[in-house]
């Protein structure tokens, strides 16, 4: 079995077994990395029941000491960031960079998570009876399930834990049963900062291991306060109204069909190499890859054949591998998801430019990235493909370009690039992009932690990681102190005995 220098770094083998029922497979090559366990879906009502115990104690904590705990995590990610990165890579099948950048994404919410412990403020509100104080206070939510995505392995859950953590949380963590060992591995590097820091409740950082069954039971579950879940539209359609039938909290990271405008104005080497990096960096296989791309019938034929020129210089190969910047697609699935997609936009009127699969590459999906030129937003164009697909639409005014914008389901993130100041106020203000991600001069990204992340419509609403993101894991409480000797009412009600 190979592949077992990077396991050993976690002592993942533990968790290898022979008579294992999830069969664990690196896309690199295909080939089968560990067996392991799964979490008995009969054992799920055993395991909210101590991570609520866990969060009885952990409410009591003082915010500022449970940000120790999340400083200490941060400093055992430093120590593991290599080690990780690397396991993000051969597991998920991004290229070295962007496995150790998304470790870097753990630390960083880390440290603005600390931080935010001293800062979980409130407001003092101006009553309108005399000697009484109206405030309002945020309490610890309770147990906080999350559901994360095979893409980013590992750093959508730091984004919620460390948060969760700070507002006084326990954590139960359902990662994609397609990449299971970086969550163990996680919570492996999450149980030496639990060791240092002391005195934590046992249970406050729990994972399960298994498919969609473990998930329904923290969704079903009256006992988990909140639903983090990071997927597809799909699998939010399914979450929500079951959250929503017991009035429990949902907070949806789903599908996106992200845009980038190109101005008449636009810097177009600027352009080629964020579209490049946006549209096939992780194979396309991220929330906000760039998936369409809206540009000005004045600059079409020109920016074209740049953007064909850098996808063929574009080296495809192993992530392990320095140089390579594209890797494989998570499985065979997926690579047929893309196939029947192209095949799609091919009948409904578009012009396919790669797309083919890659020579000399065995074992993993690898594919050369495809750009499709349509002749308008048809139904394909509407949907996510989660692969390398990059539509080109063309326009002639801007509240076309917009309107072809907004025109999908999805509202995650968006980009215009021009230098002109009217068009880029345009885009960013009421009247333009639709998206919870508007970006100007820069590709669809959002994933700078001092931000929210989210997004509108079929995206699902929610907000991760920075702002005032850290509230989806409270409960608001407005509270007022009667300090006088008296009792009035408000809005002048009298109500005398």
């Amino acid at each position: 079995m190979p592949y077992q220098d990077i396991l050993g770094v976690f002592d993942l083998q533990q968790f290898n077994k022979a008579n294992g029922s999830l069969s664990v497979r690196t896309p690199v090559d295909g080939s089968e990395l560990a067996k392991l366990q799964e979490t008995p879906e009969a054992n799920m009502a055993q395991i909210i029941a101590h991570a609520e115990q866990a969060f009885l104690a952990w409410r009591s904590i003082p915010a500022p000491r449970r940000g120790e705990l999340v400083r200490l995590l941060g400093e055992e990610l430093r120590a593991a960031k290599q080690e990780l990165g690397r396991l993000v890579s051969l597991e998920a099948g991004k290229i070295l960079s962007e496995g150790l950048g998304e470790v870097q994404e753990m630390i960083d919410i880390c440290d603005l998570a600390v931080g935010q412990s001293r800062q979980l403020f409130g407001l003092t509100i101006a009553s309108e009876r005399p000697g009484h104080r109206m405030m309002e206070t945020w309490q610890p939510l309770g147990v906080v399930g999350v559901i994360t995505a095979f893409n980013f392995p590992v750093a959508v859950w730091a984004w919620n834990s460390a948060l969760a953590l700070i507002c006084g949380n326990a954590v139960i963590w359902k990662p994609s049963e397609k990449t299971p060992l970086t969550a163990l591995a996680t919570h492996e590097i999450a149980k030496r900062a639990l060791k240092r820091f002391g005195d934590a409740p046992e249970h406050l950082l729990q994972v399960v291991i298994g498919g969609a069954s473990l998930g329904n039971a923290l969704v079903e579950s009256p006992k988990v306060a909140l639903i983090s879940a990071t997927g597809s539209t799909r699998m939010g359609r399914a979450i929500a109204p079951k959250v929503a039938a017991r009035f429990g909290k949902c907070l949806l990271e789903l599908g996106g069909n992200n845009a980038m405008i190109v101005a008449p104005s636009a810097d177009l080497d600027l352009a080629v190499r964020a579209i490049t990096f946006s549209a096939i960096g992780t194979c396309g296989q991220r929330c906000t890859s760039l998936r369409r791309l809206i540009v000005h019938e004045s600059i079409a034929d020109q920016l074209l054949p740049k953007l064909l020129n850098a996808y063929k210089s574009v080296p495809i190969g192993s992530p392990l591998e320095q140089g390579t910047l594209v890797g494989p697609l998570i499985d065979q699935a997926a690579l047929q998801a893309m196939q029947h997609a192209l095949e799609n936009a091919k009948a409904q009127g578009g012009t396919v430019h790669g797309g083919e699969l890659v020579d000399g590459v065995k074992g993993g999906a690898y594919v050369k990235p495809a750009l499709v030129e349509m002749p308008v937003q048809t139904a394909v164009v509407q949907e996510e493909t989660f692969a390398p697909i990059l539509y080109v639409l063309r326009y002639k005014t801007l509240d076309e370009a917009i309107a072809l914008q907004n025109n999908v389901p999805q509202g995650l993130s968006s980009c215009i690039f021009t230098n002109d100041v009217r068009e880029a106020e345009t885009f960013v203000s009421v009247t333009g992009s639709d998206c919870g991600i508007a970006n100007v001069n820069i590709g669809p990204s959002g994933a700078e932690i001092g931000g929210a992340f989210g997004g509108e419509k079929e995206t699902g609403g929610g907000r991760e990681s920075g702002s005032d993101a850290w509230k989806a894991y409270m409960r608001r409480q407005t509270s007022t102190v009667n300090y006088s000797r008296s009792l009035p009412l408000a809005q002048g009600v009298r109500f005398d005995i």
